[in-house]
């Protein structure tokens, strides 16, 4: 009896090596590709970590997608569990991590130490907290220098805000302008000083010049006040004690006030002995009478340069609080006209061109003072046979203006600042010659203070010179009934035959 053969169908039948199907609980066995595959990744990502030790963390992560790959693939339970098991070993890590961190920068706990793309991190953040630590103490040193340093000023500092509040300052501040620490920090600056000017300069931001105003603190101290803009929400208050200086200049007010008024009457009784003299030695002896027109053409001299000396001092005093009133400045340019003429005599040709409705917001006194001086220069300083032109107009800028050209000897540019000085002199043999005190244009800028106005010279050795008084807009107005520009040029029959 043969035995049964493996196609009889009473023998059993055996399936295929490759369909078996594995013990329960056993891996599946990958297939090549996937193998191969697997390995090709595995190799690529073993060269990837050896390369950089922040890229170790992308290891972690292909390995665990490449696990969970593998099991999506062979449908394996025990790939998926693994799988499973090391995202979530991998999310606990990070999670901690995570943690340790948090707890670090809120101030609890130390900074993780860890390899891998974690310990570049951390090592990055450790980095720069010793860096930021390192500023933080040289800032505090630079602070404290800073802080010493305005504690030593003999100044008052003051630091204010956007909307002027107080942010810090300096002892010496404390002392001059009365705050008080934790009273006035973050209050305005001026609600507290409630100086008028100083508010209006604190809104309109010109600070070209200091403020003199007494101290809140002692009325009988005074400072000068500048503010500087420190960035574009933040500006510097200073304040320097001037008291003393402001005493001297009021005893030397004082005292060239005094021996003025006393020189005056003295000088008086001389003019008139000389001219006494003169009567009766008229026709005499030559030499003797020239002697007395010497002395008589002194005695002239001293008196106006006491009557200047008078007038400068009654302007030195502080009289911007006078109420000013429009005024017609026509008027004062027709007087200032006729004596331009009356001085030069026909020497000169003098012209004159005025915006006759054009006023003025000022002292009519104190404006022919100043246009008077500056007409008298112009006549004293033009050879016979020059030009002299005299203006008063408004500019494009809408700034009331008065102005003097002569043809005259021009000035040298290097005393333009200091002519407003006084005594000062550009030539002083020449100023004798002319009768010229040296306190014209002291007297021409003390005027233009009072009426906040400036004094600008424009002048070219050899080809003459401009004076211009310039006063502000808003201390223009307009007169009724003189809209035109009156131009009023002198023809030789009006300065008496100008050459």
């Amino acid at each position: 009896m043969h035995p049964p053969s493996a196609s009889s169908p009473m023998a059993p039948e055996t399936p295929p090596v490759d369909e078996q199907s594995p013990p329960a609980g056993a891996v599946k066995e990958l297939p090549r590709p996937l193998a191969r595959l697997a390995l090709g990744a595995t190799l690529l990502l073993w060269a990837l970590r050896s390369r950089a030790a922040w890229r170790r963390e992308l290891v972690w992560v292909a390995g665990l997608l490449l696990l969970a790959g593998t099991a999506f693939v062979s449908g394996s339970p025990g790939w998926s569990r693994l799988a499973l098991a090391g995202l979530a070993a991998y999310a606990l890590r990070q999670f901690l991590l995570l943690l340790r961190l948090g707890r670090w920068l809120n101030g609890s706990g130390t900074l993780p130490a860890v390899r891998g793309g974690w310990g570049e991190v951390l090592g990055g953040i450790a980095r720069l907290q010793r860096t930021g630590r390192k500023r933080k103490r040289k800032l505090t040193r630079a602070l404290r220098r800073f802080n010493e340093a305005t504690d030593a000023l003999p100044d008052a500092a003051v630091a204010l805000g956007p909307r002027g509040e107080i942010e810090w300052w300096n002892p010496t501040a404390e002392r001059l302008l009365g705050l008080q620490r934790g009273i006035d920090h973050g209050q305005r600056i001026t609600d507290l000083m409630r100086h008028p000017e100083f508010g209006a300069r604190m809104r309109s931001g010109d600070w070209a010049t200091a403020l003199e105003l007494p101290s809140r603190a002692d009325e009988r101290v005074w400072l000068s006040v500048r503010v500087v803009t420190l960035s574009k929400k933040r500006r510097l208050l200073l304040a320097r004690d001037i008291t003393r200086l402001r005493r001297l200049e009021e005893m030397r007010r004082d005292f060239v006030a005094n021996v003025s008024h006393e020189l005056r009457t003295p000088l008086t009784v001389m003019s008139g002995y000389v001219e006494a003299l003169l009567e009766t030695e008229a026709g005499g002896n030559p030499a003797r009478e020239r002697a007395l027109k010497r002395m008589q053409e002194q005695t002239r001299r001293m008196q106006t340069l006491v009557a200047d000396l008078l007038h400068l001092s009654r302007l030195e005093l502080d009289q911007k609080g006078r109420q000013l009133e429009p005024c017609p400045v026509a008027g004062v340019v027709d007087g200032v006209y006729e004596e331009a003429l009356g001085l030069s005599g026909g020497r000169h040709r003098v012209e004159l061109e005025q915006d006759r409705g054009l006023g003025l917001l000022c002292q009519p006194d104190e404006l022919r003072s100043a246009f008077s001086n500056l007409v008298s220069n112009a006549v004293r300083y033009t050879p016979e046979g020059g030009s002299i032109r005299i203006r008063w107009y408004r500019d494009g800028n809408g700034e009331a203006c008065f102005a003097v050209t002569d043809s005259g000897t021009g000035i040298d540019p290097v005393h333009l600042p200091r002519l407003t000085e006084r005594f000062y002199r550009v030539d002083v043999g020449r100023s004798r010659e002319t009768g010229g005190t040296g306190l014209g244009l002291a007297i021409v800028k003390h005027v233009l203070t009072h009426h906040d106005g400036r004094l600008t010279v424009e002048s070219e050795p050899g080809r003459g010179s401009t004076f211009t008084c310039r006063f502000p807009a808003g201390r223009a107005v307009r007169l009724g009934g003189g809209d035109e520009e009156a131009d009023g040029a002198a023809g030789p029959e009006d300065d008496g035959g100008a050459a």
